[in-house]
């Protein structure tokens, strides 16, 4: 197994050397930790799950459900890793208002056992407030969490204890964004790289110590979109998507290589950049789509938007939905659940259905997480359906459908699943509001 391979090579290490293995192996374009979810997005951070022996299509009779546990809210996905699941939650005591706990859940991915739990007191100050937002990351030993309010923790994966923390409100002086902390953190050699306020919008932090390595820009607010770890001209850069603009920094210095203009209403840049070759996607509720070429310094925009509706739409305005970008094409979910497909060098609209989100009525906010599996899609939908289907620029053709959850979450004003799951050890992990599940999707 890698992950047993990789322990040995972590008692051997020592110091930088261990977080800097640590980081090019969560980054690296050879990794092969296809049987673990780690961090956002899966080992590679590109919404590709490669394990094989997985169902063609579902069971007649549904999903087997090998275990469930009862936990509180939120829409933090969980990471998988070494055999543990962990998952952050909110517990809030009847009569408590806004406050109550944010607690970080480690169990058993084989029977969901409980096997330790990291709890603090957190108010809450935001709006959508069911719980953390930002997926755990796991890597060399350790496992890193960010609540909603600010709270970065590093925790030892095997014990919980503790290792240290850092107070994003306190530490800079700035307010919670609206819709709380949820830039999943980025691992990068030796730094961990977060959104952290306004003044400095991010920074990087030595995942040894927690102390600080850098800090970049100030914006009025930092936004919701993560960093992500491109290759471009040569260089190996951190992009930061803020409500003001697309930039390229040193991830080791914090030096910012280049800057792109992109205004954002309301702080609304969530969706994760995504790197296709030599080209960068974005997109926005309100603001669309930019499409830029990573050739030069100074990157070339191919193609923007030209509308600021989230009605009156063109490409692509995606709220939630991390789009998939691969072969020339752009799949996803625009602002009201439609499930688009565009050229990527164009940006034209070769079809949209609501087959996968809403069956057939427009809604706003209406989301399925994309996930790609061989030579199709797993799609994870807000009413808690789970299904396999082929995306092509011809269409959307649907292979099969279960029910993975119930959805209880009522934030906006509808019962909705909002949490990304985790595909690891042929399974499926997966949240709401009151429970986790392991799923088995292992082949015959």
């Amino acid at each position: 197994m890698f992950w047993s391979g990789q322990a040995a090579m972590r008692r051997k290490l020592k110091g930088g050397h261990r977080w800097l293995v640590a980081g090019l192996v969560l980054t690296s374009i050879e990794t092969l930790r296809a049987d673990n979810w780690p961090q956002w997005l899966g080992p590679r951070r590109d919404g590709v799950w490669r394990e094989r022996g997985i169902v063609e299509r579902f069971p007649a009779e549904g999903l087997k459900v090998l275990w469930r546990v009862k936990v509180g809210g939120g829409y933090a996905g969980p990471a998988v890793a070494e055999g543990r699941v962990y998952v952050m939650d909110r517990q809030v005591p009847r009569g408590a208002g806004e406050a109550g706990l944010e607690r970080v859940l480690c169990l058993s991915a084989a029977d969901g056992k409980l096997v330790w739990k990291h709890e603090y007191e957190c108010p809450y100050t935001v709006s959508y407030p069911a719980g953390p937002r930002a997926t755990p990351l796991v890597a060399a030993g350790r496992v890193f969490t960010l609540g909603t309010e600010g709270n970065l923790c590093c925790l030892e994966a095997d014990t919980g204890r503790l290792v240290w923390s850092r107070d994003f409100k306190k530490d800079y002086g700035v307010k919670a964004p609206v819709w709380g902390y949820a830039a999943h953190p980025l691992l990068a050699g030796k730094n961990l790289i977060c959104l952290v306020g306004g003044d400095p919008t991010v920074a990087a932090f030595d995942a040894q110590s927690g102390r600080e390595v850098w800090r970049a820009f100030k914006t009025k607010e930092p936004g919701y979109s993560p960093p992500v770890l491109v290759e471009a001209s040569g260089k190996r850069q951190v992009v930061i998507w803020h409500p003001e603009a697309v930039n390229g920094l040193n991830p080791e210095t914090g030096q910012v290589y280049w800057s792109v203009p992109f205004k954002v209403r309301d702080g609304l840049c969530v969706a994760t950049a995504r790197q296709a070759g030599d080209q960068l996607f974005m997109t926005a509720f309100y603001d669309g789509s930019l499409m830029l070429r990573l050739r030069s310094s100074e990157p070339e925009v191919l193609w923007r938007s030209k509308k600021d509706s989230e009605r009156d739409t063109d490409y692509l305005h995606a709220i939630m939905c991390t789009p998939f970008v691969e072969g020339g094409y752009i799949y996803g979910v625009c602002s009201y659940g439609q499930l688009r497909c565009l050229r990527a060098d164009t940006g034209e609209r070769l079809w949209e259905t609501l087959a996968a989100t809403t069956d057939g009525k427009e809604t706003r906010w209406a989301n399925a997480f994309i996930v790609k599996h061989q030579d199709r899609f797993f799609l994870c939908n807000e009413k808690g359906d789970l299904i396999i289907a082929k995306l092509t620029p011809l269409g959307y053709e649907e292979v099969s459908r279960a029910h993975l959850l119930a959805p209880v979450n009522r934030d906006p004003g509808r019962a909705v699943v909002w949490s990304h799951p985790a595909f690891a050890n042929r399974c499926v992990y997966a949240r709401n509001d009151q429970e986790i599940i392991c799923a088995s999707l292992a082949g015959e």
